[in-house]
């Protein structure tokens, strides 16, 4: 049995208000008023589209140090950071993964996230283990636009697999690849174009995708009418409803797409909604997620029994709750990058990475790996190969010791506004982790009077800094206070 081995998704805490980007730019768009409920999601400043994809594959995979099972990356994403690097490498090595492991990016299409699950399905099939398919998008719209309004931010991921702990099985999919132009972004540009969206509706999704329902659902041996979640993301208010009656699916069955809340994250949208229909989704149900994008795609899933069995580390229900509202829409265009505001002197730094230091101590940045003296079992970071225990100096008795799934506490912490920082006041401190361990970091996602001695904090990765001189970003990790601490787990 081939499919799914587990699922995970991420939502930014920040949401944005509509009605605070309505108001701002009701002087030039007043159209925009009738858009402005609800809010999407909104990344901080220090996230882009691979500090999220990190955080879904860990709500996928969990807390276990033990990740050799994964032997292949893909990383589905239209608003990769880097053009000429290995965005999958980065992600494999904050995760700590195998260093023999294929890594692959993949995009150019809305529907790359589902072109890689049937890369991923085949390439378990022909034996080649667990595959770990990751979607992530972090798309800019031009100040009042109506993608603005309807587009998010986020991530989710899937690992894919064969044997009997397999959560919903693979039952088979369709594809129909064609050069039908609903938008675009030329090399170097940020912002894509959108064309007419009748047009887009009427002549293209309407009429290219219910054939490739039809064959997926032929493939897999079902009957429309079997169907019991069907996923078809778009910001075209009911349309998903309207594909569905054309393709002869119940109109119970059409699943929310979050337009409320979150909106339209891209690449990653159909993951992330067929993550939240996995966490509620009972054994023997049919699930069909369906993509438009330079043609169509869909895939056809089988919930199994081992559904039970799994559950993500905190998982979509979980990232909704902890979401805080956003009305500042200045705030929103700084983190996007669309607003650049005045740094001071204190900002005025060359802030080159030395890439051969960062080399020898990738595991240390990218993975928060310290070591572990096996005599006296003291924890070091950065490691070292002098353990510095006092009175007790030994060498080459460290081993690696992962801290980033581990929990940890506020020793001591500091906030202050002289320094410049995207998202004043800078808050840092020092943090002591279960098994020992100290290290000091910055902390995020906060708000006043989150922070205090002894409250317990996790590890999210991170952007550490951007050389705008040479366009090169930097990563590592930071505490964040514990919240919900029982999502996930029954």
């Amino acid at each position: 049995m081939f499919g799914i081995l587990g699922y995970g998704g991420y939502i930014p805490r920040l949401r944005l208000s509509r009605r605070a980007v309505a108001d701002a730019n009701a002087w030039y768009a007043p159209h925009l008023l009738g858009k402005g409920k609800g809010t999407r999601s909104m990344r901080n400043f220090d996230e882009d589209s691979l500090t999220m994809a990190v955080a879904a594959a860990r709500d996928c995979l969990g807390a276990a140090e033990d990740r050799s099972a994964v032997r292949a990356l893909h990383l589905s994403s239209n608003t990769l950071p880097f053009a000429e690097r290995l965005n999958a490498a980065i992600v494999a090595e904050a995760l700590t993964l195998d260093g023999d492991i294929a890594t692959q990016d993949s995009g150019g299409s809305s529907r790359a996230a589902l072109v890689a699950i049937e890369q991923a399905i085949d390439a378990a099939r022909a034996g080649r283990g667990a595959q770990l398919v990751i979607a992530t998008d972090q798309r800019a719209a031009r100040a009042g636009s109506s993608q603005e309004l309807d587009q998010g931010d986020g991530a989710a991921a899937l690992l894919l697999g064969e044997g009997d702990a397999v959560l919903a099985e693979h039952l088979g999919g369709a594809v129909r690849s064609a050069d039908f132009v609903d938008h675009f972004r030329e090399a170097g540009e940020t912002i894509d174009y959108h064309w007419e969206e009748r047009w887009v509706r009427d002549e293209g999704i309407s009429k290219l995708l219910p054939p490739v329902v039809a064959q997926a659902l032929a493939q897999a041996g079902a009957a429309p009418a079997e169907v019991s979640h069907f996923i078809f993301p778009s910001s075209f208010a009911k349309l998903d409803r309207q594909i569905a009656k054309a393709c002869g699916l119940r109109a119970e069955c059409v699943v929310d797409n979050l337009a409320e809340t979150v909106g339209d994250t891209g690449v990653a949208h159909p993951l992330l909604l067929l993550a939240a229909v996995l966490e509620r989704a009972t054994p023997g149900q049919l699930i069909l997620v369906a993509q438009f994008g330079s043609g169509a795609q869909a895939c056809v899933f089988r919930v199994t029994d081992s559904i039970t069995k799994f559950r993500p580390a905190k998982g979509v229900a979980s990232w909704l709750e902890r979401g805080v509202e956003e009305r500042s829409y200045t705030k929103f265009l700084s983190f996007q990058g669309q607003l650049e505001l005045e740094r001071g002197m204190r900002g005025e730094q060359d802030r080159k990475t030395a890439l051969s230091t960062a080399w020898r101590h990738r595991a240390a940045l990218l993975g928060l790996v310290a070591g572990r003296c096996e005599v006296s079992g003291q924890v070091q970071f950065p490691p070292s190969r002098l353990s510095v225990e006092p009175g007790h100096p030994r060498l080459d008795t460290q081993r690696p010791h992962k801290l980033a799934e581990r929990r940890a506490r506020v020793l001591s912490w500091s906030a202050e506004f002289l320094s410049y920082h995207r998202s004043p006041p800078h808050t840092y401190g020092q943090v002591d982790f279960d098994g020992g361990g100290r290290i000091l970091m910055e902390f995020t996602d906060i708000d006043k009077g989150d922070i205090d001695t002894g409250i317990d904090v996790e590890m999210v990765f991170r952007i550490k800094d951007h050389d705008d001189r040479r366009g090169y970003t930097r990563y590592f990790w930071k505490a964040t206070p514990v919240r919900n601490p029982s999502a996930g787990k029954d």
